[in-house]
Order: C-alpha cells, then structure tokens, then sequence
C-alpha cells in the first residue's frame, strides 16, 4: 500500500488484514487514534474493567467489546481485531506463548476485547507543536520501562506501571506536557522527568520493550504512562488465556486526535 504515514486508520488496518503490514506504527496515519489492545475470556474481563476504571492513566479504555464479537464497533466500524493489527502477543498461564500476524485461529466465542488509548495519538499533536519525538525521527519502536510505581489492584489484577519514554529539553518538556494534558485518553501529561532510577529504571538505554534512542546533550527522559502495563499486569494474574498487541503494534481506529481532547 506504500507510505501509511498520511493514510487513514481504516487503510492501515487493511493493510494488517492483508499482511502486508506487520511493522511498529509510530508515525503512521498522522492523525487518527492509535490504540493498544487486551483480549480476555469472559469471565476474566470484569476484574479487568475495574483494573482499567481504577488505572485511568496508563489504562484509557475507548471501546469494549461483546463477548465473542470482533469488531471495536465504536471506534472503528467494520473493523476485525482478529487481523488489524500488524503484529499479537498470545499469552498461557501469564507465559508469552506465540507473536502472530492474524489471531483468526486463536479466537474464541467468549472472549472480550478491550481498546485502550495510546500515547502515538498524542504525537501528531507534538510534531505540529515543534516537539520532536526521537523514535519517529530515528525509525524505531518507542522505549518502553517497567517501573517501580504500582498500580491500584483490582481483582485478580495488579502490577507495575509501565511508561514510554522520549528525550526532550526542559523546555521542550514544558511545552509537551501543555500538548498532552489535552488528551486524557491518551495518557495524558507526562508522569515523571528526568533521573529514571527515581521510578526504577536502572539502565535507560536498555528497555523492557520497544527499542532504545539516542538521549542528547541537553536533554531529560521524560515518561509517560504506557498501554503495555495491562501486560505486565496479564503476566503477574496469569489468566489461563489472554491476547494483547505486540508493543508498538497499535491498532488504527477511525476516531481522530482531536476527537480525545478534553474528553
């Protein structure tokens, strides 16, 4: 399909459905609403709502599925979470078991999926604003730590935060944290700056998903709150069965940026 950048949601999911797309999507559909994903059994899911409701911040949920029914019909009409992403995580037993392209053959009548808001929403809004975001500018996944910061539990649930990172100058973070206060559902402002073992982090340059950028002279890590904490939270609970997206595997809604300002 070629360059995604200025595609819509619709025709980035079409092209994970197609499998010719199975790349990160930092930087793709400027624009739309990107979003992480968690799939859970039934009767899992309501311990998990409450963990989201309790979590806001890392955990903004945008849409919530039927049991057994594929498509985010709120986000995104006519969608197939089953094939519109570029890249899964099959878990067992908290245990990461399988990383496919298509979930087709793992699918299940009870299971409920939940869309949860993602911090490359933000990003057009930072690029536009002057703000640069390292992993775009360098062509990687973005660096994503767990912390030393605990959720609220709920139910069967619990864990670490999880936060993305991007370099920025003081005064770059000053403005950042203006752009992303208005987008709640997208994780909002940033959570921490500066030195990382403050939260935990021990080694920035080596994170525990995503990939490692360059951090220049002048700069600070600045962190926010990260959709992968559910899976951290999915490896510490164990549900005998669970789907999320690969970090930085994001999936394309229809909504636009500017539809989650404020909201």
């Amino acid at each position: 399909m070629g360059d995604l950048t200025r595609a819509t949601g619709a025709e980035v999911r079409a092209a994970c459905r197609a499998g010719t797309h199975t790349a990160p999507t930092p930087g793709l559909a400027l624009g739309a609403v990107q979003a992480n994903l968690v799939i859970l059994p039934r009767d899992w899911a309501f311990d998990f709502l409450l963990f989201c409701q309790r979590n806001p911040r890392p955990c903004p949920l945008l849409d919530v599925t039927e049991p057994g029914d594929p498509e985010a019909k709120l986000v995104a009409p006519g969608s197939d979470l089953r094939t519109d992403l570029p890249a899964y995580r099959v878990w067992r037993n908290g245990e990461l078991v399988a990383e496919p392209t298509n979930i087709t053959a793992h699918w299940r009548d009870d299971l409920v999926s939940f869309v949860i808001g993602c911090s490359f929403t933000f990003e057009n809004a930072l690029l536009a604003a002057g703000i640069p975001v390292r992993h775009i500018e360098q062509n990687v996944n973005v660096p994503m730590y767990r912390t030393n910061v605990a959720c609220k539990p709920a139910g069967r649930f619990s864990g670490p935060l999880v936060v993305s990172m991007r370099p920025l100058t003081p005064s770059q973070a000053m403005k950042a944290t203006q752009v992303c206060s208005r987008f709640p559902r997208a994780h909002g402002a940033p959570v921490h700056f500066g030195e990382p073992n403050t939260i935990g982090i021990s080694d920035i340059s080596r994170p525990d998903f995503g990939d490692g950028v360059e951090i220049r002279a002048g700069e600070v890590p600045v962190f926010w709150a990260c959709g992968v904490t559910p899976q951290a939270a999915l490896m510490q609970a164990k549900p005998p069965f669970a789907i999320t997206h690969k970090p930085g595997h994001m999936f394309l809604t229809d909504l636009k940026d500017t539809d989650l300002e404020g909201v």
